[in-house]
């Protein structure tokens, strides 16, 4: 049955969300506590297997309310059989979209997902892309193969058109892992459509889903906003992060710094530095804007040199260790290293993009024996970019390391249990009292 605005407003509608991971699960979980019986996608079998035990894999997620929306009517089930597709009245796509080796956009994961959705969607079907993009994916790339191999699917065995039996448009993921402020549901919703009718149908979903729903001229105004929120942060860190470097380098705290000009009430916006960039967000979004602005064209200088900047305080906090410890007579090779945290920012799981990463192996390759400490992350799970780390266990805090390095700012990190152990300390997130064997960076 074709999507309409009766169906979402009576919650008749059946939504389905490909991918659940930290963008789908928890949108999943709130689209089905807003009333709709919804269908979660993914891959990965053990997911599924999870979610249908009422489990949780994500720390922020308890599993109670996994297990609520799983009994709750009419209901939230999970499973891998995108088939499954063909009863829903709309289908959501959050699915990564990573960086190749050239810091080129790979769409994969969007093309193979619309490869496999398009022959199973149903007439009157609203589809509506999450993952961030370039602007014009949704419409030049989703578009396309959605109206190509849906053959069969839409009037006198044609395949369904935008306009006449397919509904399309953008919205952008917002998720902030680990803030306590802001939620799915809270977090203002910016829809852009492919056309009129989508826009509508899409807008009316999201607001029977959460508090604010905010309509944009088109899905490309939507993708180019979500590129804009994420290149502003990432060129406001790396203007910290040099700052940082050239601070150090004249015996300035780049941290009194920033607390200092945060006292002006006005035309100031505290940024912090770090040990490199974290996330799926801001390490790769901006590298979207750049690739399509060159079929334009245009040279992103400034968004290129920051992330040039950001991708390059790895190497800068490895030289901090190594002068941490020639203070002690050491140097990085044979030395016994342990990395606090794993997860790309404090307080939560998620390891997607964490510096941490390219820390240790930067260590490594220099020499080092290194090991990692972070209770959200106990076991590394296996990656794309760092399979060779899969299995690796966090270790306990010890004094037979000749250096701890601080990548994450947790705050279980308890600062006398850290340093009570004698061990000089590296410390790129300003969480550690100044003072003898702590080492700024």
């Amino acid at each position: 049955m074709a999507i309409t605005l009766t169906r979402i407003a009576s919650r008749q509608a059946t939504v389905g969300i490909i991918g659940l991971g930290y963008v789908g699960l928890p949108l999943s979980l709130t689209v089905s506590e807003a009333g709709f019986a919804v269908i979660g996608f993914d891959t990965d079998a053990a997911k599924v297997a999870a979610l249908d035990a009422g489990s949780s894999y994500i720390r922020q997620i308890p599993a109670e309310r996994v297990a609520r929306a799983r009994t709750r009517a009419p209901g939230f089930s999970a499973s891998t059989d995108l088939a499954r597709a063909s009863v829903c009245d709309a289908v959501i796509i959050c699915v990564p979209t990573p960086l190749d080796e050239h810091l080129a956009p790979d769409l994969g994961y969007i093309e193979r997902t619309c490869e496999a959705l398009a022959p199973r969607l149903s007439p009157g079907t609203l589809v509506v892309l999450e993952s961030t993009t370039w602007p014009g994916t949704t419409v030049e790339v989703v578009r396309p193969i959605l109206e190509r191999l849906s053959a069969g699917r839409g009037e006198s065995g044609e395949g369904l058109r935008l306009g006449r039996d397919l509904y399309l448009a953008f919205s952008p993921e917002r998720e902030d892992p680990g803030n306590a402020r802001f939620d799915t549901r809270s977090i203002p919703k910016l829809v852009g459509g492919a056309d009129a009718a989508s826009l509508e149908l899409a807008v009316a979903l999201y607001k029977a889903v959460v508090a604010t729903v905010v309509p944009v001229d088109g899905t490309q105004v939507a993708e180019a906003a979500k590129l804009l929120e994420n290149i502003f942060r990432s060129v406001n860190i790396a203007l910290v992060n040099e700052l940082k470097m050239i601070f150090d380098r004249m015996g300035i705290d780049i941290w009194q710094v920033i607390a200092a000009a945060s006292t002006k009430p006005f035309g100031f916006m505290p940024f912090h530095p770090g040990p490199g960039m974290g996330g799926h967000c801001i390490p790769i979004d901006p590298y979207y804007l750049t690739w399509r602005a060159k079929q334009f064209g245009i040279d992103t200088r400034f968004i290129e040199l920051a992330g040039e900047i950001n991708r390059a305080m790895p190497a800068w906090v490895v030289g901090k260790v190594a002068l941490c410890l020639n203070d002690v007579g050491k140097a990085i090779r044979g030395s016994r290293i342990l990395v606090l945290g794993l997860a790309y920012k404090a307080d939560v799981d998620d390891i997607r993009e964490s510096p941490s990463f390219s820390l240790i192996a930067l260590l490594e390759a220099q020499g080092a024996t290194v090991d990692y400490h972070d209770p959200y992350v106990p076991v590394i799970p296996p990656t794309r970019e760092h399979a060779a780390l899969a299995g690796r266990a966090s270790k306990p805090l010890s004094k037979d390391y000749d250096c701890f390095l601080l990548a994450t700012g947790h705050r279980l990190f308890d600062p006398s249990a850290i340093l009570a152990h004698g061990v000089p300390v590296v410390d790129t997130r300003n969480k550690l009292p100044r003072g003898p064997g702590v080492y700024p960076a």
